[in-house]
């Protein structure tokens, strides 16, 4: 799993926009920023939906203000990462897509559901400044405590 110190792994992401498909790398998204990802089990599930990604919409001009830029991971597709992004007034917020959940599988904070949904990202978020993890906070199985805006707002 990785750690305080760890550089996050090298990775390209497919973003979909009004213009189409796009891409970008990791060098590109966190190299010389502060961010935040945080990371979701699925798309459009309950607390993802009504909790984890809505707060981190309602404190973004916060975070903004503190330098600190938000990423959205899920291992779903770039598609589904849009239309959750538009369903939830997230434009401020990068969405993630992990489709084969390569990403959250170099981080080691994958977990396999089975039938209910197969590989997933344990719930957790982490603090990274120009690609090297300062923070790491990772849910207990069920709960959604220490990842949540309020508890990041606090961290950064």
């Amino acid at each position: 799993m990785i750690k305080i110190g760890d550089k996050l792994p090298e990775q390209s992401f497919t973003f979909v926009t009004d213009a189409g498909k796009t891409g970008a790398d990791s060098a590109a998204l966190f190299g010389g920023k502060k961010v935040i990802i945080f990371a979701v089990p699925g798309a459009f599930t309950p607390t993802c939906s009504n909790a984890h990604l809505p707060g981190f919409v309602a404190l973004a001009d916060r975070f903004r203000a503190k330098g600190v830029s938000l990423c959205c991971l899920s291992i779903n597709d770039a598609f589904v990462m849009r239309a959750w992004q538009q369903a939830q007034n997230a434009n401020a917020i990068t969405m993630l897509a992990d489709g084969a959940g390569t990403f959250t599988q170099a981080l080691g904070l994958a977990k396999d559901t089975g039938d209910f949904g197969g590989l997933r990202a344990q719930r957790f978020a982490l603090v990274a400044e120009d690609g090297v993890v300062t923070a790491l906070q990772l849910e207990a199985p069920g709960k959604f405590e220490v990842s949540s805006a309020e508890a990041m707002l606090e961290l950064v």
